[in-house]
Order: C-alpha cells, then structure tokens, then sequence
C-alpha cells in the first residue's frame, strides 16, 4: 500500500459550546482527488483551515509523510511554513495581481518559492520565464500569458491561481472551492485539469466542494463530515449509497442528484 502524503488524526475543534469537529481522522495518498464535503455547519471549513495552519485544533495532529517531512506534524504551523514543506493552496475567491500579466502572475510565485523575492539582482522579469510559460501551458493558460490578469475570464484567473499553487511543486495541493462561480462546462473542465495534473505530478489533493457534479463525477475518495464528525470515507460509489450520507447530507435525496449550494 502507498505511504499517504497527509495524515489526519483525531482532530477536535471546540467554539464556546460548539463542537465543530470530534475526532477526525483520514489520509491522502499520492496521486489521489479526494473530496473533502459536508452540509452547512459540518466542520468542513475548519478541517480545511486546520490542516493549511490557519486554525489550530484543540487536540489531534496532522502530519506530511515522505522525502524530507517523514511523519512530519504540522499541527498548528504558520501557512507560509506549511507551504516550504511542499503544500500548495487554492481559495475559494482566486488571489492573482490583477495590473501584472499571467506570465508575471506565476514568475513572481516561481521566484517567492524560491526565496528570491529579496534578492534580486536582475530585472524579476527575467527570472523563471521558462519555468512560467511551462506552468502556464500545463493549465491551458500559454495563449493568455501576455494579458493583465484583471482583463481574464473568471475560469481563466482560476487556471492562472492553479499555475500560481503549482510553483512551489507541491507534494499536496489544498483546494478550497476549485469550482466555486462557474458554469457547469467550466466546473467540469477545472476539476479534470486538476485530476490530469494530479496523476501527472503525482499529486495528492484535498477539495472542498459544493457541486456534487463536480465530486462524484471527478473525485477518487470522498470523506463526509457532518455535525463535526466522518460519517463516511470510501469510493464515490459506496459513499452515494450510503444511507447515512443521504440522509444527514442530503436529507434522502440520493446523493448526486442535485447540488447543494
């Protein structure tokens, strides 16, 4: 069985008199999608938030396993510390520089990955210009690297925030709403780019999302949280059959047959 890249155990998170998660656990192999969803109030977002360092829990670990970081906890670490152990991240709202082009877009995330942000010693347009047009190819973005990244198309800025995620070659990429503002083509289009580029690069991914066309027509696993506990964890076929995901997640409408929103 392959070592997992991300291990989640027994995460607690307690608001006042609300408990947000109960003892989560779960793990993310390389090369996998996994779907991490859940009604309004399941705890979700805070897993998410845990797991990237924007939250600490209250009890439970989570550590990177692999090169380098073997059973490594980065429970309760900054952000930017997660990210230089090789987690990249997407948000729900895309975070690009609107007055800087595509191409400068993702050469300025190559050359913050790098350390080089305060060491420059030639013009920054220079530097990683290849590695960016490559990027950019890669998300179907190379015939936009010229243009402002303002005057894109919202599934443009979307690619052009995955390029951006990509530069610092994540082992594990955090996705929080990948789809989030969408058209169904284009939901569609986003989450098979990101399942190419997950078998590609070897990959493992962690997603939240609303649109259950996108999770089980596109995901490898699912876990589903609900009142801050895992009520599931399988394959996309035993989790929209299972009983309990119908009913606590979608109330008996069998799962995949309308969006939650």
């Amino acid at each position: 069985m392959t070592a997992p890249v991300l291990k989640v155990s027994a995460l607690t998170k307690r608001y006042g008199g609300v408990q947000a998660l109960d003892g989560v656990s779960f793990a993310i192999a390389p090369g996998e999608l996994l779907a991490l969803i859940g009604p309004n109030g399941a705890g979700k977002s805070t897993c998410f938030n845990i797991v990237n360092g924007q939250l600490r829990p209250d009890s439970g670990h989570v550590r990177l396993i692999g090169s380098g970081t073997a059973g490594r906890d980065i429970t309760g670490l900054a952000p930017r510390r997660i990210a230089r152990l090789g987690v990249g991240r997407t948000f729900q709202v895309a975070t690009v520089f609107g007055s800087m082009t595509a191409l400068e877009n993702v050469q300025m995330a190559l050359i913050a990955a790098r350390g080089q942000v305060f060491g420059l010693w030639r013009p920054a347009r220079d530097l990683a210009r290849q590695e960016a047009l490559d990027l950019l190819e890669q998300t179907g973005m190379a015939a936009q690297a010229g243009r402002p990244a303002a005057s894109l198309a919202y599934g443009d800025v979307k690619r052009l925030e995955l390029a951006m995620a990509l530069a610092g070659e994540p082992r594990l990429l955090l996705m929080d709403e990948p789809t989030a503002g969408m058209s169904a083509g284009e939901r569609h289009d986003m989450i098979a780019l990101v399942r190419q580029l997950t078998r590609v690069r070897g990959l493992a991914v962690l997603f939240t999302e609303h649109s259950m066309d996108v999770v089980f027509g596109h995901a490898d696993r699912v876990v589903v949280l609900a009142r801050g506990r895992l009520i599931a964890d399988g394959s996309v076929e035993a989790v929209r059959d299972d009983p309990a995901v119908r009913e606590v997640y979608l109330g008996g409408i069998p799962v995949g047959g309308r969006n939650e929103r």
